[in-house]
């Protein structure tokens, strides 16, 4: 599904990978958009996971663990998997407008993201910038449409290093917010 997108992926060839009949299948998942929305959890359950365990995510700091979690965005952006894209990025496109209930999954999603994002920022925002009025919510929002755009510009131009230069100009960008500190 990250590969070839949701609605190209058919049932046979997921029954195939699995090493299942259809039988099998539909004993476990009422459909396919059921077992998309259970891979999409799992996916961002992993990528949460990850992104917690990263060494980045144990500073004191905030503003060293949010640089930690753009330098980490960097490092995944250089896997060989990083090609597909993101899969809840690919998700909402893709399903937005025809699988209402996976929109809405892909959007508490972005939420959930963007929550966490933002409790970093306002942490940072209190130790570093105290009397600012910067709008951390949108900034986490700003981050995570940085990471989801260059994605797609970077499978479209096959350049995977769009990511990196993007994520690269973000931190500088965050730098220069916070070095009024």
């Amino acid at each position: 599904m990250l590969a070839k997108g949701f609605v190209a992926t058919t049932l046979d060839e997921i029954c195939e990978a699995a090493g299942v009949t259809k039988g099998s299948f539909f004993h476990y998942f009422k459909s396919k958009e059921d077992l998309g929305k259970v891979v999409l959890e799992r996916f961002c359950q992993v990528r949460f996971q990850l992104m917690q365990g990263s060494p980045s995510q144990k500073k004191k700091d905030p503003l060293e663990r949010i640089y930690g979690s753009v330098d980490f965005a960097i490092e995944l952006s250089k896997s060989p998997l990083a090609k597909n894209g993101c899969l809840l990025g690919n998700f909402a496109q893709e399903l937005s407008d025809s699988h209402p209930g996976m929109r809405s999954l892909c959007a508490r999603r972005f939420t959930e993201w963007a929550v966490l994002l933002k409790q970093e920022l306002d942490e940072a925002k209190v130790k570093h910038l105290p009397k600012s009025r910067l709008d951390t919510e949108s900034l986490a929002e700003h981050f995570i449409a940085i990471i989801e755009g260059t994605l797609i510009i970077a499978k479209a131009k096959q350049d995977m290093g769009i990511v990196e230069k993007s994520l690269r100009h973000f931190r500088r960008y965050l730098e220069s917010l916070f070095e009024q500190d």
